[in-house]
């Protein structure tokens, strides 16, 4: 049965759209439809903005406690519908489901309980010298938020934002937005003020577009392709408002000779594949020692082979089909443009797999010998494909990893920590892990170079969303 959204949530009431256009959604594992939700126009992106003008005054005055206890209710009552998140997320991303729940529907849980409890713990005021410091929130924020990891993405703004006091319009993406109706229901349940969060769907460039250029937002967070970032900012830069953007990685996973080389191959492949590699901060490139080159391959075949595709929904498998027929397509021609520039194609491909036609899927993909001028190890994939970059010295490795126009994550493995730790410093990104370290919900998020500018997550994130004040006494 196909879900109908045909309103959107603007100052505390759900708003039937004006305009008979709609966007569909579907289902990843299938190709069926799944979903349909209303293309908002600029009349209504701009209706939202004036709501969330109208309630930022009373929002910001509010106590941080009674702010942090609205966020703790949302995240009781996310936790409450994790299920039903994982299996819509599942759905539209086609992330499985087994791996849903704890990530796409288990970190904006996390996340909202954490800024619960950071606006009531945080230091809102203090003395340096003759001044008093104070913090305010920065007003009016649009949220534009992409498909792979669509409620955690919002969770990220969302949370931040209403913990700091700001007012909020999401525009989530057109392909995964079903999961963004499910918190403005939550929203609602718990009686949030009205026009604190409001909700429009519709096309960047036009509801995103509206919501940006509006002179009553005072600030834009934006997650998504780094040209799509660029085109924010330009809006943005018109009127001077702030900007925080998370875009597009290519991140190196070096692995160092003395380094366990089966766990790190083996996580290493998972994590350029996890989510079907619709992973920004995805470990696209693995550079490794050219005297082991021939072992790790093997390793690397053989972790893929035990990550055969399968339905997300029904399926036991841990990798899934792509978001959608464009980014089935887009991942494959990439694919044969490893191919064309002499990248040597040791496991996967464009063939289609037999017995998931119907769906968006890929082989997982590995590349071996490829140099890191080509296209696949410079250009964002966004699908299951592997780049293997051989090196002859440290120093290489560590300019292999530095030579990219993004710079958002990356790894090291080492034989001990110590090691990993020394080159980690020496890579220019936004996140290293070491020897498998794991995702930290509460550390910050974002990149160097053309991954972005500013953090998401934790303390880092949450001080995105306020503005400093100095008042002067004797």
């Amino acid at each position: 049965m196909t879900i109908v959204r045909d309103s959107f949530y603007i100052n505390g009431e759900w708003v039937k759209a004006t305009s008979g256009d709609v966007l569909e959604v579907t289902t990843s594992g299938t190709g069926e439809l799944y979903a349909t939700v209303p293309a908002g126009t600029v009349e209504e992106a701009n209706s939202a903005v004036e709501a969330a003008s109208s309630a930022f005054s009373a929002w910001a005055n509010t106590s941080a406690k009674e702010r942090g206890e609205f966020l703790m209710r949302i995240s009781e009552k996310l936790a409450e519908r994790s299920d039903e998140i994982a299996l819509d997320i599942a759905h539209e991303v086609g992330m499985p489901l087994m791996l849903s729940k704890g990530i796409q529907a288990g970190l904006p849980t996390m996340t909202f309980a954490d800024n619960a409890q950071r606006a009531m713990d945080y230091t809102w005021e203090e003395e340096v010298g003759n001044s008093t410091l104070v913090r305010e929130p920065v007003g009016v924020v649009a949220a534009i938020t992409p498909w792979n990891y669509p409620l955690h993405q919002i969770a990220n703004k969302v949370a931040a934002a209403l913990a700091a006091g700001c007012t909020v319009v999401v525009k989530p993406s057109e392909v995964a937005p079903i999961n963004a109706f499910i918190l403005a229901d939550i929203v609602h349940e718990v009686g949030l003020p009205k026009g604190v969060f409001n909700l429009v769907t519709g096309l960047g460039p036009v509801v995103g577009e509206a919501i940006v250029a509006h002179p009553k937002t005072d600030m834009v967070s934006f997650t998504g392709s780094t040209r799509a970032g660029k085109r924010v900012m330009q809006i943005a830069a018109e009127m001077v408002k702030r900007v925080s953007l998370e875009l597009g990685g290519k991140s190196a996973n070096i692995i160092l000779e003395d380094a366990d080389l089966s766990r790190a191959v083996g996580d290493g492949v998972f994590k350029c594949y996890l989510n079907s590699g619709q992973t920004c901060s995805a470990l696209t490139r693995m550079v490794v020692p050219r005297s082991r080159l021939s072992e790790i391959e093997d390793l690397a075949i053989k972790a893929a082979s035990g990550l055969a595709p399968g339905d997300p929904v029904t399926g036991s498998s841990l990798l899934g089909p792509l978001v959608s027929a464009v980014q089935q397509q887009r991942v494959r021609d990439y694919i044969t443009k490893g191919v064309d520039e002499g990248a040597r194609l040791i496991f996967g491909g464009t063939t289609p797999l037999e017995g998931l036609e119907k769906g968006y899927y890929v082989a997982p993909t590995i590349f071996s010998d490829v140099r890191n001028d080509m296209t696949i190890a410079q250009e964002e994939i966004f699908g299951p494909v592997l780049s293997i970059i051989p090196y002859d010295s440290e120093e290489e490795a560590i300019a292999i990893a530095n030579d990219s126009n993004y710079g958002l994550a990356g790894g090291v493995w080492a034989g001990s920590d110590e090691k990993a730790f020394e080159v980690a410093r020496k890579i220019r990104t936004g996140q290293v892990e070491i020897n498998g370290g794991n995702f930290n919900v509460v550390a910050p998020f974002g990149g160097y170079k053309q991954s972005g500018i500013g953090r998401e997550l934790g303390q880092y994130g949450f001080e995105e969303f306020l503005e400093v004040k100095a008042i002067q006494h004797n």
